[in-house]
């Protein structure tokens, strides 16, 4: 399974550990840094406790569905752009603040309410540590720091992986859906092996529901 994803986000049936496949696939030495990079990133990423797509992949395999069920879940909650997607949020973010200069760009999205993608995590309220490895063996890209600098001094928190691995593609010139392409491969690794324990759980997974609306009025 995990084979079939890499194949499919190196475009390509390769040779080799999968962090080599995809740096020969995106035109880097796949014995070079770069490649040790994406390694460092795979294993970063593999896993992060019951985030919404390994939830979605445990339920999936609690009902007994197959392990490309699983994965397929995962997959498809990966894809909203809270989750996997954020990663494009802070490319974009990048692409505005380098045309209209960063502390305008920060600025007027906090005015307006809007989240600035890429900072803050309720899990690591002193900085993300997975971002904080990556964006230290990389000469980070100077929109970037530049971005991360003025969301520090808006009070927005410390960089979180999402704007690490959006800097990673940019400092090497990954391809654009590179930030998804590694999440997602990464996470596969992780869903595979949440959805084989849950599989051995043999347990259903079934939350309950509880109304907490309005109180039915006598007579209804």
């Amino acid at each position: 399974m995990l084979d079939l994803v890499a194949d499919a986000t190196a475009g390509a049936k390769l040779q080799g550990a999968i962090h080599q496949r995809l740096a020969g696939a995106w035109g880097h030495d796949p014995d070079g840094s770069v490649a040790d990079l994406i390694r460092r990133t795979l294993v970063l990423l593999a896993d992060h406790e019951l985030n919404a797509s390994t939830f979605a992949a445990r339920v999936t395999a609690s009902t007994g569905a197959s392990l490309a069920a699983a994965v397929l879940s995962g997959l498809a909650a990966l894809s909203g752009p809270r989750h996997g997607g954020m990663g494009a949020m802070v490319r974009d973010l990048a692409t505005e603040a380098a045309i209209s200069g960063v502390s305008a760009v920060v600025a007027a999205r906090l005015a307006r309410g809007d989240p600035l993608p890429g900072f803050g995590h309720p899990l690591y309220p002193k900085g993300d540590i997975r971002a904080k490895v990556i964006l230290g063996a990389i000469d980070v890209p100077v929109i970037f720091a530049e971005i991360a600098a003025a969301a520090g001094d808006a009070g927005q928190g410390e960089p979180n992986v999402d704007l690490a691995l959006a800097a990673v593609c940019a400092a090497h010139a990954l391809p654009e859906g590179a930030p998804f392409l590694l999440f997602a491969t990464a996470r596969t690794a992780g869903w595979v092996a949440h959805a084989i324990e849950q599989g051995r759980d043999g347990r259903l997974i079934r939350p309950r529901a509880r109304y907490v609306g309005p109180e039915p009025r006598a007579g209804d």
